[in-house]
């Protein structure tokens, strides 16, 4: 074997491995919830620091807003990782769209009669079909509301409330920040917090 051959040889090796890690770190990452049947309180805390490759960009400033790019990166949990950049730049005020592909999820659908979010769990690759969302107040602290709409290898789609994203190979998302603060007040009738612009 010449030495351009071993180079070579080498460079796949290293390659193959790389793209191993990054699979293996996306597929473990941490789940608070993954099994049919769960339910999920509205209430239930988002863990920090779930996200360590995720990139910001500030793309657009201007006196009324800002636009950034937050992009993740295999092994991250979006929304950590969305939580994180909110608290990290002081963001009061936010809505944002994201496209992308998981490794997995857990999405929920919410029962109004008991307040609670039925879990439903994707373990399989899917492309982020469609993700939306906002960013408002709730006692001083900014709140990440999100839903995603994930294709699976068939085309079929499975949608919700977004609980966990493991990112693989990437999700990028798009946030536009305003300047006026927008506040959340709890709702009884549901458990939720909605925005109240009265305030």
């Amino acid at each position: 074997m010449n030495k351009t051959t071993s180079y070579r040889t080498a460079r796949f090796i290293l390659a193959f491995v790389l793209l191993s890690a990054g699979t293996l770190l996306a597929q473990n990452a941490p789940s608070q919830a993954a099994t049919p049947g769960d339910t999920i309180s509205p209430t239930r805390s988002i863990p920090s620091g779930l996200a360590p490759n995720m990139q910001v960009k500030l793309v657009e400033d201007t006196p009324g807003e800002k636009v950034y790019a937050v992009i993740f990166h295999a092994g991250d949990e979006a929304l950590s990782g969305l939580t994180d950049f909110a608290n990290r730049y002081h963001i009061a005020d936010a809505h944002f769209t994201g496209i992308g592909a998981v490794s997995g999820a857990t999405l929920g659908w919410l029962d109004l009669a008991h307040k609670q979010y039925h879990a439903i769990p994707v373990t399989e690759q899917c492309e982020v079909a469609s993700m939306i969302g906002d960013i408002a107040l709730y006692n001083g602290k900014p709140v990440v509301h999100a839903h995603v709409v994930l294709a699976r290898h068939d085309g079929t789609t499975v949608g919700g409330h977004v609980w966990e994203l493991h990112v693989n190979p990437t999700i990028e998302v798009f946030v536009t920040a305003n300047t006026v603060p927008l506040k959340k007040k709890p709702d009884d009738a549901s458990g939720m917090k909605f925005i109240d612009p009265t305030q």
